[in-house]
């Protein structure tokens, strides 16, 4: 069984791109300069932003479902990206270096399994939490910060 790990399509972004510090903050964003690499994770391009990149600050709501499972957090988007991620059977680094949370949900939108996993061990994770057929589609978290990462799909 393989899957698919998707970043964010910029489209719902792309309005903020270039925004003055003061508009940006009337959508609840600001403008943030990465200043260390690993550190700023861009959930369009699934990649760290290198040192002097701009990426935006802001709160997605990245379960949109109308259960109790419904959430946002904040995410950087780099300012600017243009290709969302999409690979199939592959971790991207961003993912690979940091603690991920697996987040198993069901067609209904419920959680119905989750796990921890670090580097290698995520393919593997992702690929066990898939065996079970109630698993609709997995969100994958960074673990420390709880913030959203990236959807990942079966594939296949």
């Amino acid at each position: 069984m393989t899957f698919r790990i998707l970043g964010l399509s910029p489209a719902p972004f792309r309005h903020l791109f270039g925004l003055s510090d003061a508009a940006l903050r009337a959508h609840g964003a600001q403008r943030c300069v990465a200043d260390r690499l690993p550190g700023f994770p861009d959930r369009i391009e699934l990649r760290d932003a290198e040192p002097g990149e701009r990426l935006l600050l802001l709160n997605y709501v990245h379960q949109p479902a109308d259960t109790p499972y419904r959430a946002s957090h904040a995410i950087f988007v780099r300012e600017g990206a243009e290709q969302a991620f999409d690979a199939v059977g592959m971790i991207p680094e961003v993912l690979h270096r940091r603690m991920i949370s697996l987040r198993a949900f069901d067609a209904t939108h419920h959680i119905c399994a989750a796990e921890p996993a670090t580097g290698d061990a995520i393919a593997d994770t992702v690929v066990r939490l898939f065996a079970d057929p109630n698993a609709s589609y997995i969100h994958a978290h960074y673990a420390t910060r709880g913030c959203y990462a990236a959807r990942i799909e079966r594939a296949g």
